[in-house]
């Protein structure tokens, strides 16, 4: 079943760093699929799918932070077996950053670098309304206005219908998180921000440098919310060079 939680198959063994991805509310490994070429051989990307979407779409998902890290760190565990290093976006940035707490508190020790896109640190409050607790209707428009799903995606309002309970159950496990009981970290964190996100701005983002007692490094790029989206030449170079730090 561990096999489930990551796209593409087995995980490459001539890799020097495994790069875990963790994706948006509603996201899956597309937003990933097209970072392997550019990264590989040196990195093995591996994007972490959830239950409720792709392969997994008849899996109850998880709508709560503290259900879900236990079972993905069992998943993810074996595949630690050489330096590796977490990329969360928005959602995935919270779920990404327990991961790197739960790795610490293991025998494995804690990832290289953690990589935190698109989502205020941790310890701060939301300032936007629940997106969990809207209609149907008001579910979708926002998802429209956050440009994060095709456009051809969007008009097919069957293949939404099916998807909302997953949006929704995401929603509920982004909104309602806190951090959980367990160490702090002391590995590098590098924050990554779209320079028009209206989701976060950049004293929210910077916050991240208050959730390691290590390095940090901020970056900002050009776009919106999924300003890494396409993918991006400069945002794989900018993994690629803070990995590169590390002299892993």
């Amino acid at each position: 079943m561990s096999d489930a939680w990551i796209s593409g198959g087995d995980p490459r063994k001539d890799a020097e760093v495994r790069l875990f991805c963790f994706a948006h509310a509603g996201g899956g490994s597309a937003l990933f699929r097209k970072w392997d070429a550019h990264l590989s051989p040196t990195v093995d990307v591996c994007p972490v799918v959830l239950p409720g979407r792709e392969g997994r779409l008849r899996e109850m998902p998880f709508n709560r932070m503290e259900q879900l890290v236990e079972p993905l760190f069992r998943a993810l565990a074996p595949h630690a077996d050489r330096p590796f290093a977490l990329f969360g976006h928005s959602m995935g940035a919270a779920v990404a950053y327990e991961m790197a707490r739960r790795f610490a508190d293991s025998p494995h020790g804690e990832p290289a670098v953690l990589f935190a896109s698109g989502r205020r640190a941790p310890h701060l409050p939301t300032r936007r309304r629940r997106f969990s607790d809207l209609s149907e209707d008001e579910l979708l428009d926002e998802l429209a206005t956050l440009n994060g799903t095709p456009a051809e995606v969007m008009d097919q309002r069957n293949l939404l219908e099916v998807f909302l309970p997953t949006l929704r159950a995401d929603f509920e496990l982004n909104e309602s998180y806190t951090p959980l009981p367990g160490p702090g970290l002391t590995c590098p964190v590098s924050a990554f921000l779209g320079d028009t996100d209206p989701e976060v701005d950049q004293d929210e983002i910077a916050a991240w440098a208050d959730a390691t007692r290590g390095p940090f490094m901020l970056r900002l790029f050009e776009g919106d919310h999924f300003y890494l989206k396409g993918p991006r030449t400069e945002v794989l170079e900018a993994v690629r060079e803070d990995l590169a730090k590390l002299r892993l």
